[in-house]
């Protein structure tokens, strides 16, 4: 049996729904052994993010050294990372390391409102990440931060970003459409050439805390296991798609979605 190995550098939920926890979630349902590297310690929950706690460099450093020194990786997925300073730590870290598939889950504010990246970090984000990145997965929100309009209406809009954000490095963009009205959510996946796009039905539930962590998760365990990076997106959306159909109103604010959701749909169990 062969073992495949993906790796998230990203920021602590302790509501359990995103970040490194969704993450760990989401390799060990793919079929991937998951390692970690924590940027940031939150305290949130469902109501939101009550306080963010960055490590010190040195610590978030020998994390990375520690992992990929002795296990490796087949892929990594970067999430929060908060600052400038860390972005820069981070991107040194993996092209001393690389290459391997790198997914770059651009994780600015959190679905309460909470900013997860300091403003003066975009810059270190375009400069130093964006261009080793095999893919980013930015959200509509996101995706105008990174490019500086607020310009992204439809899916015409969204294609003409997708096409702006490769120019600046990364080999592939998946720009997320859930922000966007209309009964079908619509994403977009492009290499530089023609546009994939990726329709689903729009699901109607608040509880959605978590879905781009796990969607970029999703794909980097896909890479992991030497998927294209169309059928990663593919199994990625089949698995966030389950997951926010039978997402979970714990809380008295914005549930997570549902980790195990697809493993149980295709048990043919009864879902959470």
């Amino acid at each position: 049996m062969t073992l495949f190995k993906a790796m998230t550098i990203a920021g602590s939920d302790s509501g359990g729904g995103a970040g490194i926890q969704a993450d760990l979630k989401t390799f060990q349902e793919l079929g991937v052994f998951g390692t970690s590297a924590i940027t940031a310690i939150t305290a949130q929950n469902t109501l939101g993010v009550q306080g963010v706690y960055p490590l010190p460099l040195e610590a978030i450093g020998q994390q990375i050294d520690s992992v990929l020194s002795d296990i490796g990786t087949d892929a990594v997925k970067t999430g929060m990372l908060f600052s400038a300073e860390i972005i820069t730590l981070v991107a040194e870290k993996l092209n001393r390391y690389g290459p391997f598939p790198l997914v770059v889950d651009p994780v600015m504010i959190a679905k309460g409102g909470a900013a997860l990246l300091q403003t003066e970090a975009v810059e270190a984000l375009r400069r130093h990440l964006l261009p080793i990145a095999t893919v980013i997965t930015p959200n509509v929100p996101e995706a105008c931060a990174i490019l500086g309009t607020e310009d992204i209406r439809d899916v015409e809009h969204m294609i003409e970003a997708a096409r702006r954000l490769h120019k600046l490095g990364p080999r592939y963009v998946f720009l997320k459409g859930g922000h966007l009205d209309g009964d079908e959510a619509v994403d977009v996946l492009f290499d530089g050439t023609e546009p994939i796009l990726f329709r689903s039905r729009r699901i109607r539930t608040k509880h959605t805390h978590g879905t781009g962590c796990t969607t970029a998760s999703a794909i980097a365990a896909g890479l992991a296991k030497g998927l294209s990076m169309a059928d990663a997106v593919s199994e990625a959306k089949r698995f966030i798609t389950a997951a926010i159909g039978s997402s979970l109103a714990i809380g008295h604010g914005i549930g997570p979605t549902n980790h195990a959701a697809l493993r149980q749909q295709d048990q043919g169990g009864n879902l959470a």
